[in-house]
């Protein structure tokens, strides 16, 4: 592992995703196994996403699974900033995100060693559309209607892919217009974040709207989810990496350039045999 952190860009020169492994430093994120309690069970976790491929590790500090409620700030820094800094002294070379929806966690994630900005709420803040121009950082923007508590009662769109698209590329534009380079932001269409099942497979299937004149790179989540559950029949979590995969090799086969995943190793097996046989 190199021992300085390279410059970075969502746009990638190859012919697999890459992988954005899952750190949920909370008590009630929706899939289980990936709560983490402790700051040394969350760098031991790390690193073993890290050894088996994942490129980006995701840290967060508030789920935002259907339903839930917010947590304060300070709550919200106490659970993720121990776990970034205590990362960034074990490896100098990781990519580390900081998933929220708050630009003061964003910015002291920054201070902390974090170089990613993950924003599920889209950057809906202005102060964190800001704090992205001021730190030239790299912004995954994530579409999420309404709040988490109430974004899954009765999600309704009169063309999703096209209001979806239109909403996080206006984004993405105003920030190319501001200065910053198309290659630091990448789009994600929020699988399962006020949708249907047949919203997200629209959405899934509509990918290319996504591209917009910029060629952003784009990612997507939707590892565990509720889709998969309702597609395979399955009801918990644990039961849904095999349908999970299905949606990595779908992903590969289109060209979608990040996966979020709770499941580094059997993700990146996947997708290297993918790959032999191309």
């Amino acid at each position: 592992m190199a021992d300085a952190l390279a410059p970075f860009s969502f746009r990638r020169n190859a012919s697999i995703p890459g992988l954005m492994g899952i750190l949920n430093i909370t008590p009630d994120s929706f899939h289980g196994p990936s709560r983490q309690h402790t700051v040394e069970q969350s760098i031991q976790n790390a690193k073993g996403m890290i050894a088996a491929g994942a490129e980006i590790i995701d840290i967060g500090g508030e789920s935002t699974r259907p339903g839930s409620q917010p947590v304060s700030i300070e709550e919200e820094l106490e659970r993720v900033l121990p776990v970034i800094t205590a990362l960034r002294e074990e490896s100098k070379s990781v990519h580390i995100s900081i998933d929220t929806r708050n630009h003061e966690v964003a910015r002291r994630a920054l201070d902390a060693g974090a170089n990613i900005i993950n924003d599920v709420s889209g950057l809906r803040s202005q102060e964190m559309f800001d704090l992205v121009l001021e730190r030239e950082a790299p912004v995954c923007m994530m579409h999420m209607l309404g709040e988490p508590k109430t974004m899954q009662t009765n999600p309704a769109y009169a063309d999703v892919v096209a209001e979806i698209s239109s909403e996080l590329l206006s984004t993405a534009q105003q920030l190319v217009e501001a200065g910053h380079d198309a290659s630091l932001i990448c789009l994600d269409p929020g699988i399962g974040f006020g949708k249907t099942l047949q919203h997200n497979i629209d959405l899934l299937k509509g990918w290319q709207a996504l591209r917009g004149e910029h060629d952003f790179a784009i990612l997507w989540g939707v590892s565990r989810k509720s889709m998969i559950g309702q597609i395979t029949g399955h009801s918990t979590t644990e039961d849904r990496l095999y349908g999970t995969l299905g949606v990595a090799a779908y992903a590969k086969h289109v060209g979608i350039d990040w996966l979020r995943v709770h499941d580094v190793q059997p993700h990146t097996d996947l997708l290297h045999v993918l790959q032999a046989l191309d």
